[in-house]
């Protein structure tokens, strides 16, 4: 009878206690937190693309040409910065800038590098990325995205006047003297250009992003050591043409690196380690919920 008692007991046991499951492993992918799908890559749409990049560059230009010039206080600025290069015994600008503009042919064509690669090889790598590395895209534009805000302090904290404007320094305005069309802060177009925002150098931030890209995600060898020497020969191109100190290429530096952290914080790895192609396809979440919102009618009363 006591047998009898302990089978009914264990049978009440069984049925009246469910199983444990693990939350985690059961919950299906739709579940998942918003936070988690919104970080996810995705393929990239390139109207929405093309968009962006169009909006985000006239924003910041319009902030940056919207920053006080300043002048006193940037030419105070490049005098102090000037002598702290004389301090750590790197203030080797004006002999540089000096030598390339004694070679007319190589200053002339420094001064059109200055001028356009800046824009065109950022805007091809990044559409060599959106079309060869979808996956990594997202993550890779929201680097240059952050560095170019983040630049933005920089001109608005900490004014400062490019080496060839500098008063009673000897420096040569390339632009200027080759008559070239070069930097829009010479010559006729420098009434459309903040001429006191020179640090930090977008030039180097802008090249070293391109370089490190490349040389990250490209498969041929060729291909990331011209990753490499690309922003070197950037360095050189903005020193030899006076528009920046080399200090002014370390804070470019400095500003990727935030814009590096900013986006490993956000998807959780490096661009180039996220996967080359994105598992999910569909819309991005805040862009469907925008659909949703527009497609739901609304209840009358």
């Amino acid at each position: 009878m006591g047998e009898a008692s302990v089978k009914t007991l264990e049978t009440r046991t069984d049925v009246s206690s469910p199983a444990v499951v693990d939350d985690e492993a059961a919950r299906p992918e739709h579940q998942h937190t918003l936070i988690t799908r919104l970080r996810a890559p995705r393929r990239p749409r390139i109207w929405f693309e093309i968009l962006l990049i169009a909006v985000s560059y006239w924003t910041y230009s319009l902030i940056r040409n919207a920053v006080p010039e300043q002048k006193s206080i940037a030419l105070a600025n490049a005098d102090w910065l000037w002598q702290v290069e004389h301090t750590l015994g790197i203030a080797v600008e004006k002999t540089v800038n000096h030598a390339v503009n004694s070679v007319t042919w190589l200053i002339v064509g420094m001064n059109y590098y200055y001028a356009t690669l800046h824009f065109v090889v950022t805007l091809g790598v990044l559409a060599w990325i959106y079309r060869v590395h979808p996956g990594r895209y997202a993550a890779t534009r929201l680097v240059l995205f952050a560095t170019t805000g983040v630049a933005l302090v920089g001109y608005y904290f900490f004014p400062l006047a490019p080496p060839r404007l500098m008063d009673g320094e000897g420096f040569i305005d390339t632009v200027l003297v080759h008559h070239t069309w070069g930097s829009m802060a010479s010559g006729n177009l420098k009434n459309m250009s903040n001429q006191y925002a020179a640090m930090p150098s977008m030039h180097i931030g802008w090249s070293l992003w391109c370089g490190l890209t490349i040389y990250a995600v490209a498969a041929v060898p060729w291909a990331r050591v011209l990753g490499l020497l690309y922003p070197t020969a950037t360095l050189v191109v903005i020193v030899a043409t006076a528009n920046h100190f080399w200090l002014d290429a370390a804070g470019g530096m400095l500003c990727l690196a935030f814009g590096y952290a900013v986006s490993r914080t956000w998807y959780g790895d490096m661009p180039h380690r996220l996967p080359r192609h994105p598992v999910l396809t569909g819309p991005h979440p805040a862009t469907a919920a925008l659909l949703n919102r527009f497609r739901t009618p609304t209840p009358r009363g």
